[in-house]
């Protein structure tokens, strides 16, 4: 293990300054696209030795501009080379991280430039500083709105129709709203637009920790559409049940409406976060780290809330890493995955409880599909149809009674992450 960290240390201390932090931003593509790994994941390991938090923020942020804009970042690279780059070479990674910094970051050409040329020592440089140069004496410019990776077009143009994949456009395009969920009515949050009861919307980039409330344990951050499937379930005093619960906010919410939570997720990591949540607010929680498909439930429940691990391509717009790594193989173990949990979750819920199955996909085999399949699987659950004000308005429940929310709808007052929820009664 110390080698590692030694070679880790030798090549970051040896950097020239703002070296360091595109050499991370490097690590960081490279978990994404060729390891498959979420960027949040892989951030920890690609930053380590950078000792300031700016320098790791601007790593993260080269990263996901990269991801933003990758499909017009390579029409420029490809409009300026003899012969096409591999898709793997290095050389053309590291012209993404140029290119991102000149042309969405604001990073001065020569900054830009001079920052990358180390990441090729040994390498082609001249290629590298050829092309960035050839195409910043042409006045390169990259599109308004973002070209999606073209296998997410074909898919999301069949499944929903091209108005979708156009509104996705549009949706990355722009940073999204900050969503907040207060813990009760008469709490001290920012002020901002309200969408539903116990919800604030603020503009793009608002600060959370010195925001009024937080400290105070107000509220939490939350994004409205995330916010549905414990809205479905309601207040109560009873037993529920929040599976996969990590990082949180729907164990917050349910706890804010008086019931008794069981919050169950496998991570321990990410089960940090909710225990400071839980210790910030002053709410209440019972909680678990568990295999959801290992756990025994001591008794039913009066309701169950599983918030499914999926592909996160309806969180594309914050996390636009999905965008290149949640493929068919990845979105078809996932809703097996989704399948085994649903029905270990369904015996969990006591006759007359409620089940809300809920993921933040844009796929329907991770949505109406894998509930079609659960229903004609298990007789004694139908679904309980959401009603108009349980739910924003412009945002209709599907005729089937379960909520689909697609790039575009709400769009005027900033939009919604994708999210498929739908809840449903034990019958017998």
């Amino acid at each position: 293990m110390a080698a590692p960290d030694k070679t880790r240390r030798d090549e970051t201390t040896q950097d020239a300054p703002g070296v360091p932090a595109r050499r991370a931003a490097l690590k960081l593509l490279d978990a994404v696209q060729r390891r498959g790994q979420p960027l949040e994941t892989a951030l920890h390991n690609a930053t380590q030795g950078l000792n300031h938090p700016p320098d790791r923020a601007l790593a993260h942020a080269l990263a996901a501009e990269v991801l933003r804009r990758l499909p017009d970042l390579d029409a420029l690279i490809d409009s300026a080379t003899r012969l096409v780059l591999a898709e793997d070479a290095k050389a053309r990674a590291v012209l993404r991280i140029a290119l991102a910094q000149a042309l969405v970051l604001g990073t001065p050409p020569h900054a830009a430039i001079a920052t990358v040329l180390p990441l090729v020592d040994g390498g082609p440089r001249k290629l590298v500083h050829g092309v960035f140069g050839t195409l910043m004496r042409q006045g390169a410019t990259l599109p308004e709105l973002p070209t999606l990776p073209a296998p997410i077009v074909e898919r999301w143009t069949t499944q929903w129709g091209a108005g979708v994949a156009e509104a996705a456009r549009r949706s990355i395009a722009a940073p999204p709203p900050l969503d907040l969920s207060l813990k009760a009515d008469d709490v001290a949050h920012p002020d901002g637009t309200a969408l539903l009861p116990r919800h604030i919307r603020l503009p793009a980039g608002a600060p959370v920790v010195a925001a009024e409330g937080f400290a105070e344990g107000g509220w939490w951050v939350q994004d409205l559409a995330a916010s549905i499937p414990a809205r479905l379930i309601g207040a109560g005093t009873g037993r529920v049940l929040d599976l996969c619960a990590a990082p949180g906010g729907k164990t917050l919410q349910l706890a804010a409406a008086g019931w008794q939570v069981t919050a169950l997720d496998i991570a321990q990591s990410r089960m940090g976060r909710l225990n400071e949540n839980l210790a910030r607010t002053g709410l209440e929680a019972e909680v678990v780290t568990a295999d959801a498909l290992k756990w025994e439930a001591e008794a039913p429940y009066d309701a169950v809330l599983l918030d499914a691990p999926c592909s996160a391509t309806g969180i594309f717009r914050r996390h636009p890493d999905v965008l290149h790594r949640s493929g068919p193989r990845l979105i078809a173990e996932m809703a097996e995955l989704q399948a085994r949990i649903l029905a270990r979750a369904a015996d969990w819920v006591r006759p007359g409880g409620l089940l809300v199955y809920a993921t933040c996909s844009l796929e329907p085999a991770e949505g109406e599909a894998q509930v079609e399949a659960f229903l004609t699987a298990r007789g004694d659950f139908a679904i309980d149809p959401a009603l108009p004000d349980e739910l924003p308005d412009g945002l209709p429940a599907a005729s089937r009674g379960w909520v689909r929310v697609l790039p575009g709808m709400l769009a005027d007052v900033g939009g919604l992450d994708g999210f498929f929820i739908c809840r449903m009664m034990r019958t017998g």
